[in-house]
């Protein structure tokens, strides 16, 4: 080989090196490069396989929130369709909402999104809850201590003798709890279709149910398993009250107003209140007697009705609000159709604040039975504080 030859091998040592080594890296790094790629795959398949997984197993929510948000939502839908308990008994964050759940009764509370609803909805009925004093309890009744007696007094010179003065006595009024209770029933086949709202469907049942039977009781019940009514109680004229029972003035005519002026009785109603409860008084009368005295005028020829002058406010009768209950009766001989009076002192309705609900899939299958039930009284607690007009001669 000659000098020249030499040198041209020498000079292209280096760039023969520099290729092989870059062949070399390429072909570690298409490796390199499949190796991740495939493992990807892997993954990819994997989590699949998770998320198929995970839709076979789980079922829709039952309301818009996430559910992660909200695990009570996933709980109470599984006992609602299919009675599965584990769920809730692994809510322990959620057990201590829903503290009054018997599980050997095979009881649990409704999720608080749906009593909220049912809450709602019995505050926006025409019922004497919405203007009456409405306490929580715990216990089986609630007691509510009254002193309607005055402390005896009398003025004294410096030098005499100080005398012995009455001392004022005080009533309990026991408002004892009832069971309220209502069973709507679905078939197993809308309870398991996806698209099913089952908690509106449940609450808009039960809270129609409650709703008319608490109303009811309020004005008529009996006390007896419900309720005592306002109309229940003793009713004695105005001028010979005494307290236990409710004071009425008399229209005059037997079951109509006085012909001459009408207007009066309802004048006179007002003003046999004290004046320490008007100024939150109250009227509540049904449709059929509100639709015969919006019609009433004044001596002027002024209408003593006036209509909410905003959205949401009640009409008024000289002045005052009036709420309009359909269980109050209507305009006859000796009914008691129109009562007045500060129901927020006169009458205590007491709850207990949470809701049970016992699901039976046994008892009327292939439907689903779902028995609600709630605890809830009613009471006068102040005589004073109501009084009733009553369509009668005396």
């Amino acid at each position: 080989m000659t000098k020249t030859e030499t040198k041209s091998a020498d000079a292209s040592a280096p760039a023969e090196q520099m290729r092989t080594a870059l062949s070399g890296f390429l072909n570690e790094f298409k490796e390199f490069k499949g190796n991740v790629e495939t493992k990807l795959h892997k993954q990819e398949e994997r989590m699949t396989m998770l998320d198929r997984k995970s839709l076979i197993a789980g079922r829709p929510a039952l309301s818009t929130a996430a559910e992660v948000d909200a695990p009570h939502q996933k709980a109470f839908a599984a006992y609602l369709r299919s009675g599965d308990d584990d769920a809730l008994r692994g809510l322990q964050m959620e057990e201590k909402a829903l503290s009054t759940a018997v599980s050997a009764e095979g009881g649990y509370l409704v999720d608080p999104q749906t009593s909220e609803t049912i809450k709602g909805v019995l505050q926006s009925t025409a019922s004497i809850r919405a203007i009456a004093q409405v306490v929580s309890v715990e216990a089986t009744s609630y007691d509510v201590l009254v002193d309607h007696t005055e402390f005896g007094s009398g003025w004294a010179s410096e030098t005499s003798t100080m005398t012995e003065t009455d001392t004022p006595q005080i009533d309990r009024v026991t408002i004892p709890l009832h069971e309220l209770s209502a069973m709507p029933k679905a078939s197993q086949r809308l309870l398991d279709d996806s698209a099913f709202d089952i908690e509106g469907w449940l609450a808009a049942r039960i809270a129609d149910r409650f709703a008319r039977a608490e109303a009811a009781a309020f004005i008529n019940g009996d006390g007896l398993d419900k309720p005592t009514g306002i109309l229940t109680h003793t009713q004695v004229p105005e001028n010979s009250w005494t307290w236990g029972a409710l004071g009425y003035i008399a229209t005059g005519t037997d079951g109509d107003f006085d012909a001459t002026s009408p207007s009066d009785a309802i004048l006179d109603l007002v003003y046999s209140l004290g004046a320490e409860y008007r100024a939150g008084a109250t009227f509540v009368m049904n449709s059929k007697t509100a639709g015969v005295v919006r019609k009433m005028k004044d001596a002027d020829g002024r209408f003593l009705w006036t209509d909410g002058l905003a959205a949401g406010e009640p009409a008024r009768l000289l002045g005052f609000p009036v709420l309009i209950a359909e269980d109050m009766p209507d305009i006859a001989s000796d009914a008691s159709a129109i009562a007045f009076g500060d129901f927020s002192a006169g009458y205590t309705v007491a709850e207990r604040p949470d809701l049970r609900v016992l699901r039976d899939p046994f008892s009327a299958k292939p439907h689903v039975l779902f028995y609600a039930t709630k605890r809830v009284g009613g009471d006068v607690s102040d005589f004073a504080a109501i009084k009733l007009l009553k369509f009668a001669i005396s």
